[in-house]
């Protein structure tokens, strides 16, 4: 007979430990083949199509679209082996297999590729196995599961936990951390006793609530919004890409003590440049890869812009390539591809590359190693119609350099005045990599560079 097995939602990689489900691709009554995608789920980083690693009829779905679940918590069930492939209406009400029979009917569906923390060698434990012993109960569809958000708001006594906290988000690591809270002593509403976000952040409120209250000893229930409180107006979850911006914004302003100076240059002889590289044939050359090329030849000057700061340990690390970061905006929000050895390439190179990032991107078709790793970050911000900005650190970075619209403007050109191409470069640094001098010194060179390209454009 058939037998239902659970698939979780798998490790995505690159430490992250959410994602939203975004759309289902297939439903209840649907016979899938083994590594067939079933779910579209939109993480921090990107969005991913998820394939399950079994094959037969999927059972139930856990989550509906819009719902942020956990790494490890259910996503769907499938009925294999037997006759589940063939529909509902195929499944026998067979006497039960022996334990060697299922596991043949069972690794005989099961993906022989291994997603990251779901492998096919991995415990038994992660494979949890429901025996059904009818066709109505096999393909029945399940409830939707949604980890609860929220637990019962009376406070009770919770008994410590034996052994590791259930909990895998560093961000609830932090909260509970930055609140004082013993995670120890929470309860998780979570699948398996997973400690949500929600659960910690109703802790906090429910250990704060006697403090801002009478000190009558009465137990005090998290305080419910209400509209003679809260103004009124649309919410928008803070989660995925938007979520992930608002996170490492918020990192960057509180841990990376900035500063910002900028200058205005003539870019003139760089857009005639560019006009007759382009105008000799060839593969088309974009600003945006010029200006790359020299950020790189300032980063070779200036190598203290180039690192990230171990706080821990309290050094600079100073990085060897430049993995230069492009700001990108995008249909789900302001993303950041990364151009791998900037330093290494040509200008037509950079321009290929930054053309298929940015394609990438309006397709959400961007990897999660697409969009780490950088160790400095161009943000052309011209393109929206506006002169000049005072750009954000992209943690853990050390430096961002911001160019304007490039625009005609009175200029003093050789003792005259003259219309002229005039763009406002703006530069942010961490003040712990470097003083003043090292961060005007780079930006100088830049501006050097974007008005007189001549011999910056012999080497590329």
């Amino acid at each position: 007979m058939a037998q239902v097995l659970e698939f979780k939602l798998p490790d995505l990689g690159e430490g992250l430990t959410e994602a939203e489900i975004v759309r289902w691709l297939v439903a209840v009554g649907d016979v899938v083949a083994v590594d067939q995608p079933v779910v579209e789920v939109e993480t921090a980083k990107a969005m991913v199509e998820v394939p399950c690693p079994y094959g037969g009829v999927v059972t139930a779905r856990y989550g509906e679209e819009g719902t942020e679940l956990p790494v490890g918590a259910p996503l769907l069930t499938v009925a294999v082996g037997g006759a589940a492939e063939a529909g509902p209406a195929a499944v026998p009400a067979a006497p039960e297999q022996g334990a060697g029979d299922a596991e043949s009917a069972v690794s005989s569906e099961y993906s022989g590729n291994v997603l990251v923390g779901y492998g096919t060698a991995g415990p038994a434990a992660r494979r949890r196995r429901v025996r059904q012993t009818s066709p109505a109960a096999a393909l029945a569809p399940a409830p939707v599961a949604v980890p609860a958000s929220v637990p019962a708001p009376a406070p009770v006594p919770v008994p410590a936990h034996q052994g590791p906290v259930p909990v895998i988000s560093p961000l609830v690591r932090k909260l509970a951390r930055d609140g004082g809270l013993d995670l120890r002593q929470v309860r998780g509403s979570g699948p398996e006793g997973l400690i949500l976000r929600a659960d910690v952040e109703l802790a906090l409120a429910t250990d704060r609530g006697p403090q801002d209250a009478s000190p009558a000893p009465v137990p005090v229930a998290p305080a419910v919004p209400t509209a003679s409180v809260t103004p009124a107006g649309e919410r928008v979850p803070l989660r995925g890409v938007r979520g992930a911006v608002a996170d490492k914004l918020s990192r960057s302003r509180t841990e990376i003590p900035d500063a910002t100076c900028w200058v205005d240059a003539d870019a003139t002889e760089l857009m005639a440049a560019r006009a007759a590289m382009n105008a000799a044939g060839g593969p088309k050359i974009s600003l945006l890869a010029l200006l790359a090329r020299i950020c790189v030849h300032a980063l070779a000057r200036f190598p203290e812009l180039n690192s990230t700061v171990d706080t821990a340990a309290r050094e600079i690390v100073r990085l060897p390539d430049v993995h230069l970061g492009f700001a990108a905006q995008t249909p789900r929000g302001l993303v950041v591809p990364v151009v791998r050895n900037a330093g290494a390439r040509t200008a037509e190179s950079l321009t290929e590359e930054f053309g298929r990032l940015t394609e990438a991107a309006r397709q959400s078709a961007l990897t999660p190693a697409d969009l780490t790793g950088s160790t400095f970050t161009l943000n052309n911000y011209g393109v929206f119609g506006v002169d000049g900005s005072t750009p954000i650190i992209n943690h853990p970075e050390a430096a961002m350099l911001g160019v304007g619209r490039i625009i005609p403007k009175p200029w003093v050109h050789r003792g005259e005045l003259a219309v002229r191409q005039v763009v406002q470069l703006s530069f942010t640094f961490d003040h712990r990599v470097c003083d003043g001098g090292t961060a005007g010194g780079f930006l100088r060179y830049v501006a050097d560079c974007v008005e007189q390209p001549a011999v910056l454009l012999r080497t590329v």
